[in-house]
């Protein structure tokens, strides 16, 4: 096994962390602050390319691999978890099903526009009775003609408020629970978002209700196979769990960092609290739990890379680092003490940004459904 990354690789981890580093983590406090999303930011990105990095260059991406790509999401999320959820949701959860499912045309159509940066994509898959339960959608597509005329609400959105496109999932067959997956552009008429809902943390990133009125899409805006929607979203999320993982990853990286610096320079009883024991052993903790969730993702984004079964991994990947995100969140906090408290320093976001990964694209209990049939239980 060979555990070094590739020249590409390091390429493009370093020129994102170095764009990360100047760019995002700068005004990080201020978006969080303000509930802002960073519409600067996300078309700079455009510009370098990042919007499309795992999209091949015949769709207007720049033709990455899966670890290339959870690479990225990492440094992006060291700097700010909100926009690194946000960019996340564009590649993994609205980019990928186009790329997989669509056709030629819509690929042309739809997916090169979101790769090149010229809009940021979305994913409508939850609803106010479909959360873990997504067979549980209530939303509809009838067919009219030559069109589709789809109903209902989704809530919790990443991205649509400023979505140039939304890949959402409706049934088409009452009784049978067929589920469809649908190319909605947002200005199409009828759709329409709520305002952003406030919320505990990932406050950079945009978050909307969807509500879907009448809204007519061509019969061509049926992404992949009639009733096919509930295997595609399932193998979607199977990446985006990946990646989201890589998010974690980052994250914690950011607290633990914080709390390294802090406890080399802060002094108690005459001496910095790095050189106490109970100290040495949370940031020992810390650094060993962030090396192993990165493993985790590693080793799932390089399988998915082979084309081979991943959607163990990809539930291992994201299990094991959403929660050792929140826990080095909480123990960064703790090494700071009342200052870890206050919002001088990054580790309360860090924290308050930490507990959404634990509950988004799949929460902790589903992994261990997942992982538990993937063993035959």
């Amino acid at each position: 096994m060979n555990f070094d990354l590739t020249d590409e690789q390091r390429m493009i981890r370093d020129t994102v962390r170095e764009f990360a580093e100047a760019e995002i983590a700068p005004i990080a406090a201020e978006l969080d602050r303000e509930s802002r999303f960073p519409v600067e930011i996300f078309r700079r990105m455009g510009e370098l390319g990042f919007l499309g990095l795992p999209i091949p260059e015949a769709y207007g991406g720049a033709g990455a691999d899966s670890i290339s790509y959870c690479l990225a999401v990492e440094e992006i999320g060291r700097a700010c978890g909100g926009t690194g959820l946000s960019y996340e949701a564009h590649v993994s959860l609205a980019c990928t099903p186009l790329l997989l499912y669509g056709t030629e045309e819509q690929k042309q159509r739809y997916l090169v526009p979101l790769a090149q940066g010229e809009g940021l994509g979305s994913f409508g898959l939850t609803e106010p009775g479909a959360g873990s339960d997504a067979g549980g959608t209530r939303t509809t597509a009838v067919r009219d003609g030559d069109e589709w005329v789809i109903n209902g609400n989704k809530i919790f959105i990443t991205n649509a408020g400023y979505a140039k496109t939304v890949v959402l999932t409706a049934v088409t067959d009452k009784e049978n629970r067929g589920i469809s997956a649908f190319i909605v552009p947002t200005d199409t008429p009828g759709f329409s978002t709520g305002q952003p809902y406030e919320k505990m943390g990932m406050r950079a990133s945009n978050t909307v209700e969807v509500i879907l009125d009448n809204v007519r899409v061509p019969a061509d805006n049926l992404l992949g196979p009639l009733n096919a929607g509930f295997k595609q979203f399932l193998s979607t999320l199977d990446g985006g769990r990946v990646a989201i993982a890589a998010l974690a990853v980052g994250i914690a990286r950011c607290a633990f960092e914080t709390a390294l610096a802090y406890a080399k320079q802060r002094h108690q009883f005459g001496q910095p609290l790095s050189k106490f024991q109970a100290i040495q052993h949370k940031l020992a903790d810390m650094a060993m739990h962030i090396d192993l969730a990165r493993n985790a993702v590693l080793k799932a984004a390089w399988l998915k890379d082979q084309g081979r079964p991943y959607t163990k991994e990809a539930s291992y990947a994201k299990l094991f680092a959403s929660e050792m995100c929140t826990a080095t969140c909480n123990q960064a906090i703790q090494v700071l003490g009342g200052n870890g408290y206050m919002r001088e320093f990054p580790v309360e976001r860090n924290l308050r940004d930490a507990k959404l990964i634990e509950i988004g694209e799949g929460t902790s209990e589903i992994q261990r459904l997942v992982i538990a049939r993937q063993l035959g239980c």
